[in-house]
């Protein structure tokens, strides 16, 4: 969720650099850049932007697991003997 205590102008930004990014790095908050007084960018520090793509990701894989689940209980989806038998062709084809 987006602070808006933590919006400021490019402007602002550009002459404060090495603070606001302290501030970010500190807060681990995204910031609101403006340009003529209207949300422009979002930034953020890379470690809080990357713990923000693996929450994204995991929340994609629930999700993918969940959609299989239902999927499977209403009957769709393959037999595991099938799918086994499967792999197990593919496997020995490639070990040869």
């Amino acid at each position: 969720m987006i602070d808006l205590n933590e919006v400021y102008s490019l402007t602002e930004f550009q002459r404060h650099a090495k603070r606001q990014l302290t501030r970010l790095a500190r807060s681990g908050k995204p910031h609101v850049l403006t340009v003529n007084g209207r949300p422009a960018l979002v930034i953020q520090d890379a470690l809080s932007y990357q713990r923000l793509l693996v929450e994204k990701d995991r929340a994609e894989a629930v999700a993918g697991i969940r959609r299989g689940l239902e999927a499977a209980q209403n009957g769709a989806g393959r037999p595991l003997e099938d799918v086994l038998e499967d792999l197990r062709r593919r496997y020995e084809k490639s070990k040869r």
